[in-house]
């Protein structure tokens, strides 16, 4: 139960706040900006780690909790547990920017700046490299450290940087279905439930494949 609702506050404090930043970015024309939209995300990714992570790893994601079961470092019997909890945080910090400010179209949803196929790739290939990071400097499942922090939110915040601005950069199926589901605007978020979960899974895999399942 505890390590539920550390998942449930931290995943709803990671869209709350990245996707509040896009969305206060749309209503102050620009104010926020690219830069720091993904300083926003890859701060509060590094604040709850810090917070939850000898708690329940801070996952945040339920790509990565699946990626780590994969690995053989977190138990499958708890992935209900955390993929609710994340899903919940996800779409109640969505329905809180909802009720702030009603005039977002998306609420902070990503959205192709290009072609499907581009974005799926994309973030096939940012949620890989991110959970080789996540696996680096983990110990078992569990997030935690000021390394762990430090390196896991500077990646969040360089993918961000360069390629928020073609596919969103969300790595995170529930960060992208939670706005998508609360505004009514699916479009394509089929792409950010299959890309990061691909991406993360073939991480595992090849995590597997190089250190074995210890």
């Amino acid at each position: 139960m505890k390590r539920s609702i550390a998942e449930l506050i931290g995943t709803f404090a990671l869209v709350f706040c990245g996707t509040g930043a896009i969305v206060v970015n749309e209503k102050t024309g620009g104010v926020v900006g690219n830069i720091g939209i993904a300083i926003t995300f890859g701060l509060i990714v590094f604040a709850m780690i810090e917070t939850f992570g000898g708690i329940s790893g801070a996952h945040l994601n339920p790509a990565v909790s699946l990626a780590f079961s994969i690995a053989g470092r977190f138990p499958w019997k708890s992935l209900p547990a955390y993929w609710l909890a994340q899903f919940c945080g996800a779409v109640l910090a969505s329905f809180t920017l909802e009720l702030l400010f009603p005039e977002s179209l998306h609420l902070g949803g990503t959205i192709p700046a290009g072609s499907a196929m581009q974005s799926f790739v994309l973030e096939c290939i940012l949620t890989f490299f991110l959970m080789l990071v996540i696996m680096a400097v983990s110990s078992g499942s569990r997030e935690s450290g000021l390394l762990a922090g430090a390196a896991i939110g500077s990646v969040v915040l360089l993918e961000a940087l360069f390629a928020g601005p073609i596919c969103g950069a969300s790595m995170n199926p529930f960060r992208s279905l939670a706005p998508a589901l609360v505004s009514g605007e699916l479009g394509l978020v089929s792409i950010y439930l299959l890309a990061p979960t691909t991406g993360a899974t073939c991480a595992a895999v090849l995590w597997r494949w190089f250190f074995g399942r210890s």
